[in-house]
């Protein structure tokens, strides 16, 4: 019987989504606040797909990418913060891709397809400045495939983590990115982690970020074990969290499969944030496929990959977030934790 041959497998410190063939990515930061939006575009269009799994989400144009819609490519999918103010980025987004010649040909012109989800960072800063039209312009303008900003940029700029007991004990939350190649394949994501619970390093299951034990302190309760003890989370408003994501491919893909990706991406988030999808996050993740590489892993492979990266990207995202204080309230990073002795 013939062997196949070994699929060969690479992924570094520098792996990102812009190495997914066909993927550019942009930021905007608002100079003003810790808030801004990020944008994933595909100029030749990629199959898209969508699965929200958090209770409270804020979304735009999601319903076009379920596999019996009509629509099946995407020209950019716009992460915004702002809370559902920050949905009017995607509109910037529309008027740069049409500007550009990038869109849906209709008689009329190009219709750019965007979908958007937004994440609630509004306490951090003046609520009243959150991303519009011109941020989400202005992210695109800023788009390339070199490896982009992480931490406390673009969609991740005013993410916080770990919010059970209080908003006074969460810590930095952040944006992220990772891919792995496989095959000549490359399967990338990017995420911004503004999660209720717990961030975890799935390779050693330790809490990197999320409730600290006071205030002021710099070491870590274990927001699911208080839980489990049956400590009383402090009463969160719906939608005030959120982890949104692209995972993005070269692979050849139906809409059907890029739906299934979609879903998929959710276990990289059930490895990593704990508790996720509760009824005060809107996690959602998004699938864009180029088809650029011209042959696919198939999706049993497709599908280890996309919660692989998934995964990483939100370790990274939370390993490049920097601490902050505003109005008073101090919100240590990963890095300015207590060590272990």
């Amino acid at each position: 019987m013939k062997q196949s041959s070994p699929r060969h497998y690479t992924s570094d410190a520098a792996s990102c989504i812009t190495r997914v063939a066909g993927i550019e990515v942009g930021h905007f930061t608002d100079p003003r606040r810790l808030t801004g939006c990020t944008v994933i575009i595909a100029r030749d269009g990629a199959v898209g797909g969508v699965d929200v799994r958090g209770a409270a989400p804020g979304t735009r144009e999601t319903d076009l990418l379920h596999p019996s819609n009509l629509v099946a490519q995407v020209h950019a999918i716009t992460l915004s913060g702002g809370s559902a103010w920050g949905l009017d980025a995607a509109s910037g987004v529309m008027r740069w891709l049409e500007e550009n010649g990038i869109g849906l040909p209709v008689h009329y012109g190009l219709v750019p397809i965007v979908p958007a989800a937004v994440l609630f960072d509004l306490p951090v800063g003046d609520p009243a400045i959150r991303p519009d039209a011109a941020a989400g312009y202005a992210a695109c303008a800023a788009a390339g495939t070199s490896p982009p900003a992480e931490g406390n940029v673009g969609a991740g700029a005013g993410a916080l983590v770990g919010k059970l007991f209080g908003i006074d004990r969460a810590m930095k939350g952040g944006i992220g990115s990772a891919s792995i190649t496989i095959d000549g394949v490359t399967v990338g994501a990017i995420v911004a982690c503004n999660a209720l619970g717990d961030v975890v390093d799935p390779s050693t299951g330790a809490v990197i970020a999320g409730v600290r034990t006071s205030a002021h302190g710099l070491s870590l309760l274990n927001g699911r074990q208080a839980l489990l003890e049956g400590r009383l989370p402090e009463p969160v408003l719906a939608g005030t969290n959120t982890t949104l994501g692209v995972v993005a491919t070269d692979a050849i893909l139906t809409k059907a499969q890029a739906h299934r990706l979609a879903q998929v991406a959710h276990d990289g988030l059930a490895r990593t944030i704990n508790p996720v999808h509760t009824m005060s996050d809107g996690d959602t993740l998004f699938t864009m496929g180029t088809g650029k590489a011209g042959k696919t892993l198939g999706m049993m492979t497709l599908s280890a990959a996309v919660a692989e990266v998934t995964a990483a990207a939100v370790v990274r995202a939370i390993l490049g977030a920097r601490g902050i204080t505003q109005d008073g309230i101090d919100w240590p990073a990963a890095c300015d934790l207590t060590k272990p002795n």
